[in-house]
């Protein structure tokens, strides 16, 4: 190939990029202050990397468009605090989704994602994740996740489609309450929850036989329950059942379920 024919190429390709930009620059818009890139209903399977020209944007809202997967030069936009790519066709989650340290809510509803990186545990300001009706997603690394510390508010309704999750750190976040299908998690061993804003425990989770460890310190519990003293007792004892806390969990949900059945009867008794 000829300079000449490689100074035609790369001229082609330069307009082509600006093609390309100027088609996406018509897809920013300022929304409540937030700089927003919003694409509906027209394909674009991949993104293009002359993108980055744009990484002040503060929100992604993609839909619709057939986007297969997230481009790894996602972590140059900085400043993203919502990436809501939900009815896409997106089959992964990047690695480098950990340096978006800003981020606020990963909404990926209605995609094919298959593997959640333990990367997104990095994203320390993370409060809305949502990943339902992602139909493959039954892998994660190691069948554990770390998404303790950062501000997660609510669970997917569907968490319990990571049948192969044993290890959940969920601990100083801002969950105030669990979906009951987390109760369908079979595989489920360990289950940190400390440090959150939890009211109440599902009394479904009654049934989760494999759940060995669960920690639900410091969480403003509607009811006081307190676990009778041993005649004999370890130190090792106590502090299994203060930090792991599985017969705990499991008289707070008879003592609330019994409190439940004295109200119904009260209520009875006064028709």
């Amino acid at each position: 190939m000829s300079s000449c024919d490689c100074v035609i190429i790369l001229s082609v390709r330069d307009w082509e990029d600006r093609a390309v930009l100027a088609r996406l620059k018509e897809k920013l818009q300022t929304e409540d202050g937030r700089l927003v890139l919003r694409i509906e209903q027209e394909e674009w399977k991949s993104l293009p990397s002359c993108l980055v020209q744009f990484s002040q944007v503060q929100e992604w809202q993609i839909h619709r468009t057939g986007l297969q997967k997230i481009p790894h030069f996602i972590s140059s936009f900085q400043n993203l605090l919502v990436l809501d790519l939900s009815r896409n066709g997106v089959t992964e989650i990047p690695k480098q989704i950990g340096k978006l340290t800003r981020l606020k809510e990963l909404l990926l509803s209605y995609n094919r994602v298959q593997f959640v990186p333990e990367e997104l545990s990095c994203c320390e300001s993370l409060e809305r994740l949502e990943l339902a009706m992602n139909r493959d997603l039954d892998q994660l690394p190691d069948q554990w996740l770390d998404m303790g510390g950062n501000c997660l508010q609510h669970l997917p309704e569907d968490i319990h489609r990571m049948e192969k999750l044993h290890t959940l750190w969920l601990q100083r976040n801002q969950l105030e309450k669990l979906p009951d299908n987390i109760s369908r998690m079979e595989s489920l061993d360990t289950l940190v929850l400390s440090s959150n804003r939890l009211r109440d425990i599902p009394p479904l989770m009654e049934d989760m036989y494999r759940l060995r460890f669960v920690n639900f310190r410091d969480n403003p519990l509607t009811l006081d329950v307190t676990l009778p003293s041993r005649k004999s007792k370890t130190e090792d004892d106590e502090d299994d059942r203060e930090m792991f806390g599985r017969e705990f969990m499991h008289m707070y949900i008879r003592e609330a379920r019994k409190r439940a059945y004295a109200v119904l009867n009260v209520h009875c008794a006064h028709r």
